[in-house]
């Protein structure tokens, strides 16, 4: 029976306690918490953590600049193909044995890459990563919420969520410091102790789940898996080739386009889909999709961005570079404190999702009129100012996805949510990389038009040109470079703009979504 609405403005009903029950309780759920957070952790860090090691691995494992390249490549497409299957496996061998075999897998994989002595050795190693590592996200987040009762549900996402948005942050931080201070093979070695830990908690507190006899939708998943393979590899690829001017990148469109296709009209039609259909179904879970997509294109292209500008553009070091870069995770921390109040307390999670966008667009608006004499208190505040916004949406969002959703779609849902950030972020990537190579190629053309002896006879004597001949020439040389620095400069807020039209693009999303009316955790009467 429907139950009616309390009065705008009153305060939220306490949750009645027969519902609020987790679904599958544990005793001692704040240890559990730990050990799911640091296998959480510890996947989402070797997203970006191997990064920085790269020129070194390419000299050790005696790789070309454009070999090396498929050490990242491996990691990420093997983590896309094996997301879409998380469901179907928890529900097969149970998520119990598949969350403390990934975990096992993950952390075997990744002594193996600290051991590769070639490069098949370490893209082979890196694959086996990606795929015992693809599982990890899912599978974590749904246990957050069934090992904990609904009413703790916001501040489960809020632990969950710090620990996906500032993965990506410290990763090149404390890449760059193992490089520096050790070496490149300790990038991958710092995941044993952590894991071990954390494979050790899961074993003796992690609860069982039912195991459920689902078939297992083999066309689906290779329509799928071709889908993401060839995106992935069309992004990956794109640059190096000059895109379209390459049959090969024209291949991997056809393939990504024909079978996209196909397999959105076998996963609507099949009798046992991979995917359940109730997922897309849902508006406020198919709208959090959408959400997933801009939030990879804005955290993790951002993150890519600034890096490699603060180093080579302004000269950081590593060091530095985090430094200036870790009050993004400080944001994050203070906002998701701030939003998970807020959904414990019944506020409408529409608002503060869009706020947080709005927050993330200033955020982006501030970095566009960046120059090459931006100081360190700009850049430290841009950055909290974008992780504030960061942390107001991810709360709201989770929550609001998965309050309609029943337990059994959580691993499916949670899947779908992290294959679309990830597929986000490739994207962001991809496209902030070959936006950033096109506008430092017309930003010079542009500068190099406008240098003459006039313009430049305040720094250089060009009437000593030909009479100092070695002397022009290494002025001219330094011109260029000059030219260069400013151009790149010019591309990069190019960038930022373009990110800050996208985040704003999706502020509207947020009001279609459908209003959340009982508190984070409580759930929704019977028949309502």
């Amino acid at each position: 029976m429907a139950t009616r609405a309390a009065p705008r403005g009153a305060a939220p009903a306490a949750p009645d306690p027969a519902q609020d029950v987790a679904q599958l309780p544990v005793a001692n759920p704040g240890i559990l918490v730990i050990g799911i957070m640091a296998a959480s952790l510890l996947q989402v860090l070797d997203t970006t953590i191997a990064n920085v090691a790269i020129p070194h691995m390419r000299t050790a494992l005696g790789a070309t600049t454009e070999t090396i390249t498929w050490v990242l490549t491996s990691y990420i497409i093997a983590s896309a193909v094996a997301l879409p299957i998380t469901g179907w496996l928890s529900d097969r061998v149970g998520a119990r044995r598949l969350f403390i075999g990934s975990v096992a897998g993950f952390i075997l994989a990744s002594m193996l890459c600290g051991l590769a002595q070639n490069l098949t050795e370490m893209v082979l190693f890196r694959a086996l990563q990606g795929v015992t590592g693809a599982f990890i996200a899912p599978l974590s987040q749904a246990f957050m919420l069934d090992t904990n009762k609904p009413s703790k549900h916001a501040q489960m996402m809020a632990l969950w969520g710090m620990g996906i948005m500032i993965g990506p942050i410290l990763g090149p931080v404390l890449g760059g410091w193992l490089t520096e201070q050790a070496d490149w093979r300790w990038v991958f070695f710092v995941n044993l102790p952590i894991g071990i830990l954390s494979l050790a908690i899961l074993i003796a507190n992690l609860p069982h789940r039912e195991v459920v006899k689902r078939r297992f939708d083999i066309g689906g998943f290779v329509l799928l898996g071709v889908a993401l393979a060839s995106f992935q590899m069309l992004l990956d690829r794109g640059q190096t080739l000059d895109w379209f001017d390459s049959y090969e990148i024209w291949l991997w469109t056809f393939l990504f386009i024909s079978a996209t296709w196909m397999a959105v009209i076998h996963l609507s039609g099949a009798k046992n889909p991979l995917f359940d259909r109730a997922l897309f179904i849902d508006r406020n879970f198919a709208i959090a999709m959408g959400f997933m997509l801009a939030i990879g294109v804005v955290m993790f292209a951002t993150m890519a961005l600034l890096p490699p500008m603060l180093q080579q553009l302004m000269g950081y070091d590593v060091i530095d570079t985090g430094l200036v870069l870790m009050p993004r995770g400080i944001g994050v921390l203070m906002s998701m404190q701030v939003a998970g109040m807020l959904m414990r307390r019944g506020f409408d999670a529409r608002p503060v999702v869009a706020t947080g966008f709005i927050v993330c667009a200033v955020s982006l608006w501030e970095m566009a009129h960046w120059s090459l004499g931006v100081d360190r208190y700009h850049i430290v505040a841009s950055g909290l100012v974008q992780g504030l916004g960061m942390g107001l949406v991810f709360i709201p969002l989770n929550v609001s996805a998965f309050a309609t959703l029943p337990p059994r779609l959580r691993t499916d849902g949670s899947s779908l949510l992290n294959l679309f950030r990830s597929l986000g972020a490739s994207a962001g990537i991809s496209l902030t990389t070959v936006m950033l190579a096109r506008n430092l190629q017309t930003a010079h053309a542009d500068i190099a038009a406008n240098v003459t002896g006039a313009s430049v006879a305040s720094m250089v004597d060009v009437g000593t040109v030909d009479r100092y001949q070695n002397l022009g020439d290494v002025a001219l040389r330094l011109l260029d470079l000059e030219a260069n620095r400013q151009a790149a400069m010019v591309a990069y807020v190019d960038d930022f703009w373009m990110m800050m039209w996208i985040t704003l693009a999706a502020v509207p999303l947020a009001f279609i979504m459908k209003r959340n009316r009982q508190p984070a955790g409580q759930m929704p009467p019977p028949g309502e």
